[in-house]
């Protein structure tokens, strides 16, 4: 195993291939640049086989060990950018506006890349290793496709790794937990449908407005008086559309929002109780309400024995020091979550330092943590394929 002194020399390489993906940032799985620039370096590197078109725009490469036969382990980055309009005013900020790395797939690509590099000139391991590089992550659709499109099976794919870079974790510094690590993500449409009427008159209309005031607050003690404060549900009403004039109560109000819980149970209260507490409250008032429910990415869940071993790689790149292998799980979702469900796995925590959040306009992905991510990877590798 290796500490992080044997992976320094990648810095500068990897740090140019992250900048070039941060100028040039493509969305979901409209990848085509992002992706050939991936499988073209792959390549250079002599990696064993590069199938691509995968999902879309999804890639799979395969490097063998020289070391005997074993089983296939599979690393995976993400590929796409956000919606966003930078903010970060760095000399290599996104060429293409309203377009940005703000979470950090640019790092994610360029260590996994430089470990690719690094696996496929040493190949001290017994086995295969499959480098995923998956599109559409932000939208929460691509890591599905990509196993509904047969990866594991078709690279008999064992076991599968993932890694995500944190503001607010020092550089350096990786955290893990076993079980539930980050939250599932779900999305509601709702439409609560008044009677419209002038705002001079509002004892003449049945306002949708001041009831979906209403409706928002009492969602929020499905949060407070509903669950156990020890199984966590977050509820965020995130958007609110009505009239487009000063002096009109409209007929309806949009609202929209997420849902976030930690216990694949919670799902099904939420998904009920929102609806039956917002019909509630419409129909006190005289209105009624119209309402979506849509499932994304499921909680995800890091395995016991992948979990332990992803710690044990951790520790021999930075000490056991810089290694929390008891990180409070975070509410933010992935849809690394469904390869975790096809296969055993784990997903750990990088510190990207005292950086601005996680989709914030003025993010950047610190490159100080590049070999750091690379060398957890081959840790990876060389640990779970020992020789």
């Amino acid at each position: 195993m290796n500490g992080i002194e044997a992976f320094q020399h990648l810095r500068a390489e990897a740090t140019a291939w992250r900048r070039h993906l941060h100028e040039n940032p493509e969305l979901e799985y409209r990848l085509c640049n992002t992706a050939r620039f991936v499988a073209e370096k792959l390549a250079s590197f002599g990696v064993d086989h590069i199938e691509t078109g995968i999902a879309e725009t999804g890639i799979v490469g395969l490097i063998d060990g020289k070391c005997g036969s074993g089983p296939t382990i599979a690393l995976r980055a993400d590929m796409d950018a956000l919606p966003i309009l930078e903010q970060s005013e760095k000399l290599w900020s996104s060429k293409v506006s309203g377009k940005m790395h703000a979470c950090g797939h640019d790092g994610h690509m360029a260590m996994l890349l430089g470990a690719a590099k690094y696996l496929a000139t040493t190949r001290r391991f017994k086995g295969s290793v499959a480098l995923i590089f998956q599109p559409a992550e932000e939208s929460g659709e691509g890591g599905q496709r990509m196993v509904q499109a047969g990866i594991m099976d078709r690279f008999s794919i064992t076991k599968v790794f993932g890694l995500h870079n944190v503001p607010g974790i020092e550089v350096g510094h990786f955290g893990i937990c076993q079980g539930p690590i980050m939250a599932a993500l779900d999305e509601f449409d709702l439409i609560v449908k008044g009677r419209g009427g002038h705002a001079a008159k509002p004892h003449e209309a049945i306002d949708p407005v001041v009831i979906a005031a209403q409706i928002i607050v009492g969602v929020q003690t499905l949060v407070s008086r509903h669950t156990s404060p020890m199984e966590a549900l977050v509820i965020s009403v995130t958007k609110l559309n009505g009239a487009q004039a000063y002096n009109v109560i409209p007929d309806q109000v949009e609202l929209a929002g997420s849902v976030r819980t930690l216990v694949p149970g919670l799902r099904d209260f939420a998904q009920g109780q929102i609806f039956a507490a917002a019909r509630g409250i419409a129909r006190g008032f005289g209105a009624d309400v119209e309402f979506k429910y849509c499932r994304s990415a499921p909680v995800t869940i890091n395995h016991p024995e992948e979990t332990n071993l992803a710690v044990k790689a951790a520790r021999n790149l930075v000490g056991p020091a810089c290694v929390d292998e008891k990180i409070s799980p975070r509410m933010g979702s992935e849809d690394f979550a469904y390869m975790l469900e096809a296969r055993p796995g784990a997903i750990i925590f990088l510190g990207n330092g005292s950086t601005s959040s996680l989709h914030h306009p003025g993010y950047d992905f610190n490159d100080d943590a590049l070999p750091y991510g690379i060398g957890y990877w081959a840790n990876v590798v060389e640990t779970v394929l020992a020789l």
